[in-house]
């Protein structure tokens, strides 16, 4: 890292916009769009966290079932990342910032089996699913119609894969438990 530094603006900063938003009105959406930004990383990461360590007779669907939802994640985390700049702010970016602001709480570090798992993977995207429907509000109240779309986007894929999640998790399965004990 270089000794020179020049800060071009400041972290919490809300700088003019070409899309003629008003400063105070993009204040609001950039601070929802952070907040959101930062549950997408913790989100992410713990969707990875299961991805690598999933087990069982369902290994593979759900691998690779986990590896689609947490690439979604990411895809739109860049997305809510790259409008809250063209609004003006600045993206959350550092681990530390993104853990303090998010409103979601990951589980630890252990391994969970994978019911767990995905039980806490459901219970961290319904609570992203409250927050994305307050902002979907919010933007629509402030005249931001296309973050708006772009949040009302990623709550369609969010619930999509929550429903999916909930399936995983129903009673019925071909999976009996061996007769041995």
């Amino acid at each position: 890292m270089g000794t020179q530094k020049t800060v071009r603006q400041e972290a919490d900063a809300v700088a003019e916009n070409a899309l003629r938003i008003e400063p105070g009105k993009a204040e609001q959406i950039i601070d929802a769009l952070n907040a959101d930004l930062a549950d997408a990383y913790v989100l992410y990461h713990q969707l990875h966290k299961h991805h690598w360590n999933v087990e069982g007779a369902e290994f593979l669907e759900v691998h690779v079932f986990l590896q689609e939802v947490y690439e979604d994640i990411e895809g739109a985390a860049d997305e809510l990342a790259e409008r809250l700049q063209t609004l003006g702010g600045v993206p959350h970016a550092s681990m530390t910032t993104l853990a303090e602001r998010a409103s979601v709480e990951p589980e630890g570090e252990d391994v969970y089996d994978v019911r767990t798992s995905l039980s806490n993977d459901l219970e961290m995207m319904g609570e992203i699913i409250e927050s994305y429907r307050e902002h979907v509000e919010l933007a629509e109240s402030l005249g931001d119609y296309a973050t708006e779309e772009m949040l009302r986007d990623h709550l369609e894929t969010i619930e999509e894969h929550a429903h999916h999640i909930e399936h995983y998790l129903e009673d019925d399965t071909l999976v009996v438990e061996s007769a041995t004990r």
